[in-house]
């Protein structure tokens, strides 16, 4: 049976959620894979937890937590995890499935840590996820690919700390009002407020600043509709989802609507949008999927105001995995998709590419003396 290792967890404002997804896959991924889940707590230290199996177990963990039975501090080696105590035990890995929201989790620096331990990976790489978490740098991306995205504009801490007054001059100015305000690197409609006077604008920037450095700021379309779209590869072929339509009875979809509601998540699939429509948000999609030769589930979130459709940001680890936009509620075709998403990675991983030496540094010493090197 080959090795699965599922990350979840780390210090990220999206903990909760993670830990939500990542002990979601594990159960998925029990009985195909010998599964190791793997926790990373709030200051990213690791801890493999075999016994892992429900959310409850990593609900407000408490101090102390390397001394908990269960919870074994392990760290990354070469193409596994090592116990931090006995170096010399290690579990070796043969595919990887990132499920850290947020942080760097998300932000490609687990990514990085695998492939400098080459470990192989079923999610998205580390330039994709830095990218794609950061909404100021996605913007330039997108806009580079003439992909259509909002008016807006960057309002960092810095600025808005030296001068107040000219920050809100330049949005208002540039954008009126409403505007919609989120910080750049969060996720799961946390911080995200409208704004719809100076006031409030006001509020909605410090709350920002309590939570991220830098702030996007947006023209607010107020009849908008949220439309989403998830995709994956399989054997180089890009695997997209009919595209869903989610709703809202407030200015925006929330984190209560999307995690909290007692009434579960309401949305349609497939969206009643014209059939264009949906042709487009599939190829814009595919477009970016391609760009980056994109592995993992990813899940694209667009905007359609009348006629015009805007991309508003991609998830490289979306809520359970963007699972259920393939199969609705089916428990089966969520398994058999993670399966498949797991052995894909394995099987495309190729030979290491041959590393080519200059040769510089057997020059730089002749007849036991050291030469200088010319510029």
């Amino acid at each position: 049976m080959q090795t699965a290792a599922v990350f979840f967890g780390g210090r990220s404002n999206e903990r909760e959620i993670s830990v939500i997804t990542g002990i979601y896959a594990v159960n998925l991924l029990r009985g195909t894979f010998e599964v190791l889940p793997v926790y990373l707590d709030e200051q990213n230290e690791m801890f493999l937890v075999r016994s892992a199996r429900e959310v409850a177990d990593f609900v407000d963990p408490p101090k102390g937590r390397k001394d908990q039975k269960g919870f074994l501090p392990v760290r990354l080696t070469r193409g596994g995890l090592c116990e931090k105590k006995r170096q010399k035990k290690q579990y070796p890995i043969d595919c990887a499935l990132n499920c850290c929201h947020g942080g760097l989790g998300e932000g490609g620096g687990l990514s990085a840590l695998l492939q400098w331990h080459e470990i192989v990976s079923a999610s998205p790489a580390a330039a994709e996820s830095a990218l794609f978490l950061d909404k100021t740098l996605s913007k330039i991306f997108l806009r580079g690919m003439e992909i259509p995205v909002v008016d807006d504009l960057i309002v960092r801490e810095k600025e808005w700390r030296q001068d107040p007054a000219a920050q809100i001059g330049r949005i208002s100015s540039h954008l009126g009002f409403p505007v919609i305000v989120k910080p750049s690197k969060l996720g799961s409609s946390i911080g995200i407020s409208v704004a719809e006077n100076e006031d409030a604008l006001r509020s909605a920037l410090s709350l920002c600043f309590s939570l991220d450095g830098a702030a996007l700021v947006e023209k607010y379309l107020p009849s908008k509709r949220d439309l989403n779209c998830a995709a994956f590869r399989r054997g180089g072929e890009v695997v997209l989802s009919e595209v869903e339509e989610v709703f809202s009875a407030a200015p925006i979809l929330s984190f209560e609507e999307k995690y909290e509601s007692t009434g579960g998540r309401t949305s349609r699939q497939p969206a009643e949008i014209p059939e264009e429509t949906a042709e487009k948000i599939k190829e814009i999609l595919r477009q970016i999927l391609d760009a980056f030769d994109m592995n993992g589930i990813v899940r694209a979130d667009f905007l359609l105001s009348g006629d015009e459709l805007y991309f508003n940001e991609l998830n490289t680890v979306p809520g359970t995995l963007a699972t259920y936009l393939f199969g609705g509620e089916s428990l089966l075709a969520a398994k058999n998709l993670l399966e498949s998403l797991l052995r894909d990675a394995i099987e495309r991983e190729l030979p290491k590419k041959q590393l080519v030496s200059s040769g510089i540094l057997s020059t730089q010493s002749v007849g036991g003396k050291r030469r200088k090197l010319s510029r």
